[in-house]
Parts: C-alpha cells; sequence; structure tokens
C-alpha cells in the first residue's frame, strides 16, 4: 500500500499526440491535511476513495489506500467535500516500460500540467521524455489536496 511516484512540470503538449488513453477526472477533499488526505474521485464513469498518508521526507513515497467505488456513491459524496474540486482531462502516454499520467487541469487550476510516472522502488530507473520539465515531487504546491484550497491561479 505504498505508492512510489515522481511529478513533473511539463512544457509542452505534445505528449497529446502520444497518449493512447484519456478521461476526465473530478475530485474532492474530504479532509487535505497533509498528514491524511481523504478523497473522493470520479475518473471517468468510476468512483473511488483513496486515503493517502504523508509523504517521506524526499516526497516520493506514501501510504495509499484505493477503494472503487459506484459512481452514485461517489456523486453523493463530491457535495460533502471542502470548497474547492479539482478538475483536470488525464492523458495517459507509454515511454519506455512506464506509462506517464498527464494530468491538464481545468477551472481554477488552468495552465497547470504535471505529469506523474508510479515506480516500483524510489531509485527506479525510468525514460525522460523530451516534454518534461521540472521535478515537483516533493513540492507540496503541485500535490492536488494543496491546489484544491490554492489553484494555480495564485500561484504564479
Amino acid at each position: 500500500m505504498t505508492e512510489i511516484e515522481r511529478k513533473f512540470l511539463v512544457t509542452s503538449t505534445d505528449f497529446i499526440k502520444e497518449s493512447t488513453r484519456h478521461f476526465r477526472i473530478v475530485q474532492g477533499y474530504l479532509n487535505s491535511n497533509p498528514d491524511r488526505t481523504v478523497r473522493i474521485r470520479i475518473k471517468g464513469d468510476k468512483g473511488f476513495l483513496t486515503i493517502k498518508g504523508k509523504g517521506n521526507e524526499s516526497g516520493i513515497s506514501r501510504f495509499e489506500w484505493e477503494k472503487e467505488i459506484s459512481l452514485s456513491e461517489a456523486e453523493a459524496l463530491l457535495p460533502l467535500c471542502e470548497k474547492g474540486a479539482i478538475d483536470k482531462i488525464r492523458y495517459e502516454i507509454p515511454v519506455g516500460k512506464h506509462i506517464y499520467e498527464v494530468d491538464v487541469f481545468l477551472g481554477e487550476n488552468e495552465g497547470l500540467i504535471v505529469a506523474e510516472i508510479e515506480l516500483q522502488s524510489e531509485n527506479e530507473s525510468f525514460e525522460k521524455p523530451y516534454w518534461l520539465g521540472k521535478e515537483v515531487t516533493s513540492d507540496e504546491r503541485y500535490y492536488n489536496s494543496y491546489l484544491s484550497n490554492n489553484p494555480f491561479k495564485y500561484l504564479k
């Protein structure tokens, strides 16, 4: 139940032509405290309840537990969430033996594009496509839970 993930800013939209799949994600937070976030997510036509713990010192690893719930349950829980939902389009791009998930944010976070890659270990090597920019793994300003309360339009 450990998530090992690295995050990067994206420098161009060239990744879209390499995408094999995309879908809309809307999510809200029942608790956005970085020590224990509790998220409700609608991803395409599915619902999810996710609990994440605080990241380690590098920000690469943290506890994550996720359970699929029905779409109707997710729709019923979203109005109970804290103010500030996240709305984005996620693109999946295969690069080498990994899949990058690139999120193009909408609404209050429009203009932000972040790529994530999940790894098996913190030291695992991976290919970096040319459209990958600065790494922001340990920068909490780019966590969805932070962006829900502090939109990107105010980060600039």
